[in-house]
């Protein structure tokens, strides 16, 4: 719940799901990376095991979730792992290169997003907090990347020993990052464990965008406020309701 009524100082974005439409780009790679290596014998990947064990998370969580739901033990591997090995950092690898084969294809931010973006920034500090490795390269691509100077992705939080999202350490270091408080800061997500990190980590707002999870789930798990479109906050700031919406 929202822990001050004040509009915040700072606004702390997720990227895929909230900025971009790169939800749909690695849906389809992590299906592909599951179809081709989950036995017969078990049940196939599906778009809830997105939802509950990958979205949000950094990539080796959403393999190594994934294997453990089918009673699958694989060696962990370490980050340098070719993507046909068989570890846990090797499907990882093969699930990157499916996605940058997707990337590659081209991006665009959700226009709505583009103009929640534009009215916040005029009076408050943004951020990128990003579970993919991948986040620089697609902030690039969506033509985004000289709009944010703080951008904590996978790549920081491995550098600076950071748990990730359901954890709320990411975003509290990107706020730290900014100088502003988490009870001065909102957190704009579109994942369970995304909006989980905000709730736990005492911000002041978190904003669930609702891509797929569903409106109660990420209520129930910590958005304060949950929309379909960013547009919907346009301009900012708006009178919200602070109860149902």
């Amino acid at each position: 719940m929202t822990k001050t009524t004040e509009l915040p100082d700072a606004f702390l974005f997720d990227l895929d799901g909230v900025l971009t439409p790169t939800l749909d780009a690695h849906k389809r790679a992590w299906h592909a990376l599951f179809d081709a290596v989950l036995p017969s014998t078990v049940a196939p990947y599906g778009d809830d095991d997105y939802t509950q064990l990958v979205d949000g998370r950094p990539r080796y969580d959403g393999v190594r979730n994934v294997l453990a739901s089918r009673g699958i033990d694989l060696p962990e591997g370490t980050p340098d792992d070719a993507p046909d090995a068989q570890t846990i950092c090797g499907l990882g690898n093969r699930k990157d290169a499916l996605f940058n084969a997707e990337l590659a294809q081209g991006m665009a931010p959700y226009p709505g997003s583009l103009a929640f973006l534009e009215s916040v920034d005029a009076t408050c500090a943004v951020a990128v907090v990003s579970s993919s490795r991948n986040a620089r390269a697609v902030l690039a691509a969506a033509g985004l990347a000289d709009r944010f100077s703080i951008v904590v992705d996978g790549v920081v939080a491995s550098e600076h020993h950071l748990a990730g999202k359901p954890a709320p350490d990411t975003y509290l270091y990107a706020a730290q990052q900014l100088g502003v408080a988490p009870v001065r800061a909102a957190v704009v997500e579109d994942a369970i464990g995304g909006v989980e990190a905000g709730a736990a980590g005492g911000f002041g707002l978190v904003i669930g965008v609702d891509r797929g999870a569903g409106r109660d789930a990420l209520r129930q798990h910590g958005a304060s406020i949950v929309v379909d479109d960013l547009a919907e906050l346009v301009p900012w700031p708006t009178p919200l309701d602070r109860g149902e919406r």
